[in-house]
């Protein structure tokens, strides 16, 4: 368990703050992560990487010559927001483009995907990478399907030092696609890890098992085997590596591999080489040659007792940019010549707010808005850790903490703003961007979208009534599908907020009071959400445990309908701010 911390809320910024405090020779603190302290060659592309903390090395630890150019750190197990990916790519773009690379987890696929169309919408060159190494997560034929765990390093690094070596923008992300095309690993857990503050790990193994195909977010493994001895952990994973070649591999006979034996945060480095031992002697029977292996902590989970393998295939140019040198915080192969410090100027973000004009109706809604948000937080404080168990069946456990980040960010942001003056539209924007930046994961970037659309629609200057909230929440629903890809049947929030929708929707058409229609689709949702512990998810963490989660509706869901109708007493008051004399008024 994690014993050293002084408020759990506090970890993951004061962790940073400490990292930097090390290692200020390499690496310098932006708005959501860090950079390079040092100069890159102007015109070069910057490769930032990212994720949620707790998996040091990845992905401050990789920053430095010969490997990334910045990474952007989220929250404990939680993607970083949009917001910070941005921030950190703009500090650390030099005019050659940008490549995000992530792991392929559903949060990190949102706020990555974001950040890119806002950077591209600049005229920044932007491309993400999403690893996908994890042979356990998916089959050979849904390959986009697999999680990115301990082959981060080896998709980073090749791409780095392409950059490094002067590689264009278009050729370094086709070296990226190429190592991650050939990258495999396979992962098992002994015990689960605890996070800062809780009482309990986020998944437990059975005393005497051992968890296959274990997430690197505490996401429960395939399948449960006693454990094994050392040498026959060696066998199961490197049997189960060379059965799923990537499809460019013919005979093995005669290959160069790049292997990486990582642990995951508590298994010694003493194991680890008895395991590589027989690794090794494996490899060698098999006609493999090894080219550089790493055996230690690259890609951890907090505490967590496993140990993952990593297969890279190795061709002239993948091998060539395996080898090349890198020197950062965590990782150093070869000799660099070092580069200039950097000034501060170089590491400044300018963020500005401007609160636009707003009818007195809209500010008086945003009154409203405020203490619907204020109510939200309530609620999920009071059901987080409820929220958290329900998760923690199929998935990670950690969406109670999410929402609890997420909904106290949005709360705090919207007091600053409704004290400046703002309307309904401009206050709910503003938080859905706090809500995001601050929970991270999936989640956070899905209420960050909803919360957007809902305020893009309300505005500053309209009086919202049924058939205006009902059309903002149609365009949430619209927004979250599109960007999170969930259908109705996938076992989401989508199965509570497109019922909720449309029930709004029909009210709208029948001309009901915003707060009769309110209170009529809360129960729409409230039934929806309890009607997903039938379904199996087909997306997302817990799709591997599909049959696990049978019985027990989907966490999104039940926090999304125990949101809507904790509101519904204040809707019944209303939104609207009637009789007022219209008039604008100036933030």
């Amino acid at each position: 368990m994690t014993r050293l911390f002084n408020k759990p809320s506090a970890f993951a910024s004061e962790l940073v703050q400490g990292f930097v405090a090390v290692h200020g020779d390499k690496v310098r603190q932006v708005p959501g992560g860090v950079v390079r302290s040092t100069r890159s060659e102007p015109g070069s592309v910057a490769v930032v990487i990212g994720g949620g903390s707790g998996h040091y090395p990845a992905f401050a630890g990789l920053v430095g010559q010969g490997l990334a150019h910045a990474a952007v750190m989220g929250n404990l197990f939680a993607s970083p927001s949009a917001q910070q990916i941005y921030n950190v790519a703009r500090v650390a773009h030099k005019g050659g483009g940008v490549l995000l690379g992530y792991g392929n987890y559903a949060g990190d696929v949102l706020h990555f995907g974001l950040a890119r169309d806002r950077l591209l919408a600049e005229g920044i060159q932007c491309e993400v990478i999403a690893v996908t190494d994890d042979i356990s997560s998916a089959g050979s034929d849904e390959l986009h399907k697999r999680r990115g765990i301990a082959g981060d390093l080896v998709v980073f690094k090749a791409a780095s030092a392409a950059a490094e070596s002067g590689y264009e923008f278009s050729e370094v992300v086709r070296v990226a696609r190429h190592a991650n095309a050939r990258t495999r690993s396979l992962g098992v857990a002994f015990a689960g890890c605890t996070l800062p503050g809780a009482q309990h790990p986020l998944f437990d193994v059975p005393p005497g098992k051992m968890a296959l195909g274990m997430g690197i977010h505490g996401e429960p493994g395939i399948d449960e085997r006693p454990v094994p001895s050392a040498d026959e952990l060696a066998e199961l994973m490197v049997a189960a590596l060379l059965k799923d070649l990537p499809e460019d591999i013919g005979s093995v006979n005669g290959q160069r591999v790049a292997v990486i034996l990582n642990g995951l945060g508590s298994v010694k480095y003493e194991e680890l080489f008895v395991v590589y031992r027989c690794v090794s002697q494996l490899l060698s029977e098999a006609g493999l040659r090894v080219v550089e292996p790493e055996v230690g902590e690259l890609v951890t989970s907090f505490d967590m007792a496993g140990v993952s393998l990593t297969l890279c295939w190795l061709d002239e140019e993948l091998e060539r940019f395996w080898c090349a040198p890198v020197s950062t915080p965590a990782y150093r192969k070869g000799a660099v010549v070092l580069a200039e410090t950097l000034g501060e100027l170089a590491f400044q973000v300018i963020e500005q707010v401007v609160i636009p004009a707003a009818s007195v109706k809209s500010r008086r809604s945003a009154q409203c808005v405020l203490q619907a948000l204020e109510m939200a937080e309530r609620t999920v404080l009071q059901h987080a850790d409820e929220l958290g168990r329900i998760d923690a069946i199929a998935g990670d456990g950690d969406h109670g903490i999410g929402m609890q980040r997420g909904v106290m960010a949005a709360v705090a942001r919207a007091r600053e703003v409704q004290a400046l003056k703002c309307g309904a539209g401009t206050l709910l924007r503003l938080a859905a961007d706090a809500w995001a930046d601050q929970a991270g994961g999936t989640s956070g970037a899905l209420w960050g979208v909803a919360l957007t659309a809902l305020g893009t629609t309300l505005g500053d200057h309209l009086d919202p009534d049924t058939a205006l909230v009902a059309e903002g929440v149609r365009r949430a629903s619209q927004g979250i599908m599109h960007f999170g890809k969930a259908q109705v049947g996938d076992k989401t929030m989508v199965d509570v907020l497109v019922p909720f929708s449309q029930s709004l929707c029909e009210s709208a058409q029948s001309a009901l009071e915003l707060g009769e229609a309110w209170g009529i689709a809360a129960k729409v949702a409230q039934r929806a959400a309890a009607d997903t512990a039938q379904l199996r998810p087909r997306i997302g963490r817990a799709r591997p445990l599909a049959e696990k989660s049978l019985g027990t509706p989907d966490a999104g869901a039940v926090s999304l309908s125990l949101i809507i109708n904790a509101i519904e007493p204040l809707l019944r008051v209303g939104l609207r701010a009637p009789n007022l004399a219209e008039e604008t008024v100036h933030g």
